[in-house]
């Protein structure tokens, strides 16, 4: 599938360079609200890459396919910053260290740790992106691949119209829901029978939908499973105490929040564990070929060309000396800031190489981030507790580090995909490589305005109903575990790794008799700590993309539910670009249009969300068969 090209062709133009950091910045903001509502991001790939080939072909009419790798390379990056800083930066406000956002150092913080990514990635390019290793497939990479080749053929770039048409449809929805008030964002309900509390609900939203669509049946089914054995099986099981029992909707949200979720820490704990002796093997490759110096030599193709070893070397001791800095400003110490930068940089290089490992595998949507960063939450943790820390600072140290590590497993992962499709359409990895760094360094400046405008201006804030940001919460409870006054459910926790290690036994049963269905550790664990509600529309939207794809062979099922990936993404870019609308709104003044509809009215119009949400099933359904279904 590797396009040939020439030294002549155009590729990292001015005009690719303004439109790669205007996507950056629109799909990190988007991504920074499906983030903290979901807990989980989607990659920006696809979607940028067909907007980009649209521009290019539909304007200027001379787009090259390289041009619009690199606006997909940029605009990726901004996406996977994104996810780093809102599963970790909220927690510092949610343990009330920071009532805002501080914008400095959240801005340091997120560029000095997508850049660590960026950097320490390629080294393992050779390993990773070259290697000669059959089970690495970049779904995603290969997808986004795909997607540009047929732009740049003659009929022009395919998607395009899925993306609009999906932007307005998640667009309105949330604006009738979150301006207008015509109906409910989730149907939800829960009884008391006897001590046991009975919870059932669902959110109404496209953007999950599409969700699931993208994250395909299995891995929908994962969650679905997580989340029922936590909300239908265990909180029935703890039963309830009579204060949660007067009001048994309240009450299940509570043993939920307080207790139920620390099962699924544990099974994540298991599940990072795991992927890490998985990649053990090519975290040894990726130091050998740093210790080789990689492509010293003058003659090197432009294929092959990387950023030089002592530019990487120069710029990871700049990045690290930023770290340093920041951690001296959380915490006043100079131990601590010494500490945790050597704990930080080696955790960052470690997970650099799992979540790259792990991209290859499962996608760049599917890579399991959180359970990394709990990992490196628990050792810093517990390192600064033997070397004598506590209080306020070893829990906005054990934060800072999650933190870095966090942006740059996100941020190496989408460069490890990113640099997989240019691989295959003949882009140089260099230009990739520095229009990564200038995507990080842009969304970087966006993140902190975004997450205030949020926090300020979304009923409940950060850490509410609507935004529950549930990886920074539970970073935050785990920090004040370790450092603080509360004692965290270490039982529950046991538990769950208990849950993880009988699934990591399942899937090696399932991955050994080469079953089509695998039971992985990591969407479990997420179903668990996320809102039921988000679950069953996630499952319906991997039902759609399993209906879909139907009796299809591996390469052609790719095909037909990677047709309907620009609608998904449409839809959700739509919803949450949409929502950070309505906050900006709301910081004018503008929070509801009250129109006065009665009671009955919004009972009916929240009924008739969830048919229109169903007619928009299928239209994803057509959407994914493309010419295929007809």
């Amino acid at each position: 599938m590797s396009k040939p090209t020439t030294s002549t062709t155009r590729e990292l133009t001015l005009r690719v360079i303004v439109l790669g950091v205007v996507l950056s910045v629109v799909m990190g903001a988007a991504n920074v609200y499906l983030g903290l509502k979901a807990g989980m991001t989607v990659s920006a790939s696809i979607p940028a890459a067909v907007v980009g080939m649209l521009i290019l072909r539909g304007m200027f009419r001379n787009g090259t396919i390289l041009e619009a790798n690199q606006i997909q390379t940029a605009a990726s990056a901004g996406e996977s910053l994104a996810a780093g800083i809102i599963f970790t930066m909220p927690a510092l406000l949610l343990i009330g260290v920071w009532k805002q956002f501080d914008f400095v150092l959240t801005t340091l913080i997120a560029f000095a740790g997508g850049l660590l990514g960026i950097l320490f990635m390629i080294p393992m390019r050779r390993v990773f992106v070259l290697g000669d290793n059959d089970e690495l497939t970049y779904p995603e990479g290969v997808a986004c691949a795909a997607v540009l080749e047929a732009g740049d053929s003659k009929d022009g770039p395919t998607g395009a119209l899925g993306i609009i048409i999906g932007a307005l449809i998640g667009g309105a929805f949330k604006a009738l829901g979150g301006l207008v008030g015509l109906f409910k964002g989730s149907l939800e309900g829960a009884m008391a029978v006897g001590d046991r509390i009975f919870f059932l609900g669902s959110d109404i939203s496209p953007a999950l939908v599409a969700v699931g669509f993208i994250v395909r049946l299995n891995v929908a089914v994962l969650i679905f499973i997580g989340g029922a054995m936590a909300w239908l099986i265990g909180i029935p099981m703890l039963g309830g105490t009579e204060e949660l029992l007067k009001d048994p909707l309240e009450g299940a949200w509570t043993l939920w929040s307080t207790q139920i979720r620390y099962v699924g820490v544990g099974a994540m704990v298991v599940g990072g564990i795991a992927s890490i002796i998985k990649v053990r093997e090519g975290l040894v490759q990726a130091v050998r070929e740093i210790r080789k110096g990689g492509n010293r030599g003058a003659e090197v193709a432009e294929t092959e060309r990387d950023i030089p070893l002592p530019a990487i070397i120069g710029l990871s001791l700049l990045a690290s000396g930023v770290v340093g800095a920041v951690y001296y400003m959380l915490t006043n110490s100079v131990p601590i800031a010494a500490l945790t930068t050597v704990i930080m940089i080696i955790m960052s290089f470690f997970f650099t190489a799992v979540a790259s490992y792990i991209v290859g595998l499962v996608g760049n949507s599917n890579s399991p981030v959180s359970g990394m960063t709990i990992t490196a939450v628990l050792f810093t943790g517990a390192l600064l507790l033997i070397f004598g820390f506590s209080g306020t600072e070893g829990m906005v140290a054990t934060l800072g580090v999650a933190a870095i590590v966090c942006c740059a497993a996100c941020t190496s992962g989408d460069v490890c995909n990113d640099l997989k499709t240019g691989h295959m359409v003949g882009a140089s990895p260099f230009r990739q490589q520095i229009m990564q760094v200038v995507g990080v360094a842009v969304a970087a400046l966006v993140m902190a305005p975004v997450l205030d405008l949020l926090h300020n201006n979304t009923p409940g804030g950060i850490g509410g109903k609507e935004l529950a940001a549930p990886q920074a919460a539970l970073f935050a409870n785990l920090a004040k575990g370790f450092f603080g006054d509360e004692t965290l459910p270490w039982d529950l926790v046991a538990v769950g790794a208990v849950v993880g290690v009988a699934m990591v036994i399942l899937d090696l049963i399932l991955e050994k008799k080469k079953a089509p269905f695998r039971a992985h550790v990591m969407p479990i664990a997420v179903g668990m700590y996320l809102p039921f509600g988000l679950a069953p529309p996630i499952l319906i939207g991997g039902l759609i993309a399993h209906f879909v794809i139907g009796d299809a062979k591996e390469a052609e099922a790719d095909e037909k539910a990677h047709k309907g990936v620009p609608f998904s993404s449409g839809i959700i870019a739509g919803e949450s670009l949409m929502g950070v609308g309505l906050a900006l709104l709301a910081s004018w003044g503008v929070t509801k249009l009250d129109l006065g509809f009665p009671d009955l009215l919004k009972t009916i119009a929240t009924s008739a969300a969830a048919v229109v949400t169903l007619a928009l099933f299928y239209l994803l359904s057509r959407s994914g068969r493309g010419e295929h279904g007809r």
